[in-house]
């Protein structure tokens, strides 16, 4: 290893939806920093944020049911939809600044139009559909949502899940046509694209093995040639370990005390996938059910037309699995090497409180092929086996951590660990994960650049318009947004929300 140390002031670790969006709001906010992005395979977006590793829903809860739940008076709680929604706006207005800026050419690369919709059958489930149709309605971020109850609708809206149908119980679902489908790979690399023409130093293949405070509060980091062996020493001012399920380890290695006690629970994902023209043809919706009793929530099933390519085609899923692997590309290892000291209790009083869902895990790992077509059978009855493919799609890793629900609480969502001082920043977890990318990373730097906030605003706010607005409070705005988004974003096709 030599001895030279190369000083910068950024270090992004990972190539992925997070360090791209982070990299690209820190260049416009301070074009003479120097940033260095490290990523361990040999492209950008291979790994969680690539599009054959997720299901490309724009998340904004238009469809997602589990982002809303019913409380015991009965009544809806719709407080994590209206943040998930507020998120998605944000993120719409930024990848809007960069389309104006010039500095993504064309946004149909990445984001086209595309049908949300909720669908359930059952007595239970389409009271709780209409309870939740009801509740959305009348708040003006889902503006435009319709609900039907009737057959003859629905065939209308889902001809291919509708045909051949039974009709013996009570079927309904809720449609909105601002949804969005987007290619976060795509997107991934447009962006890193971007930062290399702005002189961002993007090595792929490079695998950081190890990070240390420095005396002075920066970090030194080493970083490994993967095909060479050779390693190279850097310092930074400031690092992000946006390694997808890879930042835990890292995070661990950088010995911050607010990254101890926390562990990880890998879930894996495989989606049923149909490219022929004649069954695709019948579908253009992104259309959510309910999760399984004791599935995690990224388990909803749903039936999404996908855009990938510009050839469309529909993945239905995802069916969970176990893999060790924190990484789709990692190691057998990830797992148990994840076991340290200060989260071996914690870990343990996750594996006995999530008895069921490690059971509904080996259910799913035991699936047959038939065995998932059957279940694609409850969304398109006439499906035929001959025509759909198992892909195996990206490994999610779960926060664990001791939370007020007790020991061991697994977390579904993202959320950001950082140093008291702000020089480094880890992001865990999963979904809503890359829909929020602007959000979360807007945290990050609130976190980490306290400093530099106040001067920063008015350029935050030029890329952002709402930053700082409660939405909500604020409808005409929303309508603006919008408008000016779907208008930039190439997303006018589809029924924008009316100003109420």
């Amino acid at each position: 290893m030599s001895n030279k140390q190369t000083k910068t002031d950024v270090i992004l670790i990972g190539a992925g939806i997070m360090s791209a969006t982070l990299g690209s709001l820190l260049k416009e906010l301070v074009p003479s920093w120097d940033i260095k992005v490290f990523e361990r395979r040999g492209a950008a977006g291979e790994e969680s944020s690539n599009e054959w590793n997720n299901a490309g829903t724009g998340h904004s809860s238009l469809c997602e049911l589990n982002y809303t739940t019913k409380k015991p008076d009965g009544t809806i709680d719709i407080s994590k939809a209206i943040k998930v929604n507020e998120e998605f706006q944000v993120s719409k207005q930024f990848w809007s600044y960069l389309v104006n800026s010039k500095l993504i050419r064309n946004p149909r690369d990445f984001i086209v139009p595309v049908p949300h919709m909720s669908f359930v059958q059952g007595e239970q489930d389409v009271s709780f559909l209409k309870k939740r149709f009801e509740a959305l309605s009348g708040n003006p971020l889902f503006d435009g949502m319709e609900y039907s109850e009737d057959p003859n609708k629905l065939m209308e809206w889902i001809p291919l899940m509708m045909k051949d149908r039974a009709t013996n119980k009570p079927i309904a679902a809720t449609k909105i046509d601002s949804g969005t489908d987007v290619n976060f790979g795509s997107l991934t690399r447009i962006l890193f694209d971007h930062l290399g023409k702005k002189k961002v130093d993007i090595k792929f293949k490079q695998n950081v093995d190890d990070i240390k405070r420095a005396s002075d509060g920066s970090w030194n980091l080493k970083v490994r040639n993967v095909d060479s062996g050779a390693l190279e020493r850097y310092n930074a001012k400031f690092v992000f370990i946006g390694g997808g399920g890879g930042s835990l380890h890292l995070l661990q290695k950088s010995g911050i005390p607010e990254g101890k006690g926390i562990g990880g629970f890998p879930v894996s994902g495989l989606f049923m996938v149909c490219d022929k023209p004649e069954v695709v043809a019948q579908h253009r919706a992104k259309v959510y059910g309910q999760a399984p009793v004791g599935a995690p929530p990224m388990s909803v099933p749903h039936l999404d037309t996908r855009v990938i390519n510009n050839k469309e085609s529909l993945f239905f899923g995802p069916f969970a699995g176990f893999s060790p692997k924190f990484l789709k590309f990692g190691s057998m290892f990830d797992l148990i090497t994840s076991v340290k000291p200060d989260n071996l209790v914690t870990m343990m009083a996750a594996g006995v409180k999530n008895v069921p869902l490690t059971t509904y895990l080996i259910k799913q790992v035991m699936l047959s092929k038939e065995n998932r077509m059957e279940a694609l059978r409850d969304f398109v009855p006439n499906a035929k086996s001959e025509d759909w493919e198992l892909l195996v799609a990206g490994q999610r890793v779960q926060i664990i951590k001791d939370t007020a629900a007790g020991k061991g609480t697994l977390q579904f969502g993202t959320e950001v660990i950082s140093a008291a001082d702000g020089s480094i920043a880890a992001l865990l977890g999963a979904s809503p994960g890359a829909s929020t990318a602007v959000s979360v990373m807007l945290e990050v730097i609130r976190k980490c650049f306290p400093q530099h906030i106040q001067a920063w605003e008015p350029k935050i706010k030029e890329m952002i318009p709402s930053y700082g607005v409660k939405l909500l409070d604020n409808p005409g705005l929303i309508h603006d947004i919008h408008l000016s988004t779907a208008r930039t974003l190439g997303l006018e096709g589809a029924k924008q929300p009316s100003l109420a």
